[in-house]
């Protein structure tokens, strides 16, 4: 692979004794789109958290050909930011407070941000449409808003490679597509994002390759097409699941029909008795 960023081999990982990936291989190359989809618990969230290092794990991961362990925290902190599921921020930081923070790690300790900092903390603020919030307490904030402050905090880090877990949680339609085109852009613009999606129609449409988690490791590593296969997912998500890709947009339909078993229940559920 040209341009080799990111290269995990054999990744073991998991928590309290319990391994939850077992031999994960994978690379990603620079201005790569790569979507994390899969049920919940396959191991999404865990993957992104061994590779930014806060899960014991055995196995190699190597960003820009140096291995996780030899980085210092204030390196990795340059080269990869990572945005968790659920991120808590106490006491009441501002927005642009948040957003500044991004900048920490091209600061010595010693060292308050310029006004270099300041212009990168407002454009990504602005890129991200949370500027006119700037004064604003995040934890004031709704979801959606404190979601898209984060977001500009991750981008104020200016890494080569970012770590989504979630990213599009509590976004309305506009903001969840809005958010895959930024990261469109900016993958263009020759950053590597790895995105925990749910959305499988917005995983299709927006992203450059996709990574099906399930059963301890990678069921299938492809373009879109090539992953959402009836078979492939029907086997991830333990259920049938059916696809159809519109002829003129391209765009992914997919879906699963319910269980009979769940619909027996139904009277039981409203009151009266099981059927």
């Amino acid at each position: 692979m040209t341009d080799l960023l990111l290269d995990v081999q054999n990744l073991q990982a998991g928590y309290g004794g319990r391994q939850v990936l077992r031999q994960v291989s994978l690379q990603a190359g620079k201005g790569e789109l790569i979507g994390l989809i899969g049920p919940n618990g396959a191991g999404k969230s865990t993957l992104l958290k061994a590779l930014r290092g806060l899960l014991p794990a055995k196995g190699t991961v190597k960003i820009q050909d140096k291995a996780l362990p030899d980085y210092t925290p204030q390196e990795l902190a340059r080269v990869l930011a990572y945005l968790p599921q659920h991120s808590q921020v106490p006491f009441a930081f501002t927005v642009q407070e948040v957003v500044l923070m991004g900048r920490a790690p091209h600061l010595r300790w010693w060292q308050r941000e310029g006004a270099q900092d300041k212009r990168v903390a407002k454009a990504c603020m602005e890129y991200m449409a949370v500027a006119d919030l700037a004064g604003m307490p995040l934890n004031n904030l709704s979801g959606g808003q404190r979601q898209r402050a984060l977001l500009a905090k991750v981008l104020a880090q200016q890494t080569p490679l970012l770590l989504l877990d979630e990213p599009a949680s509590g976004l309305d339609l506009f903001y969840q597509e809005e958010l895959f085109r930024f990261c469109c852009e900016l993958c263009e613009a020759g950053r590597t994002i790895l995105l925990v999606v749910h959305d499988l129609a917005l995983a299709a449409r927006f992203c450059s390759r996709l990574l099906l988690v399930g059963n301890g490791g990678i069921l299938a590593d492809g373009k879109p097409r090539a992953v959402l296969k009836p078979g492939l997912l029907s086997q991830a998500y333990g259920a049938k699941v059916y696809v159809d890709f519109h002829p003129q947009t391209g765009h992914a339909d997919i879906y699963t029909k319910g269980r009979d078993s769940q619909r027996k229940l139904l009277p039981l559920l409203m009151g009266g008795a099981e059927s």
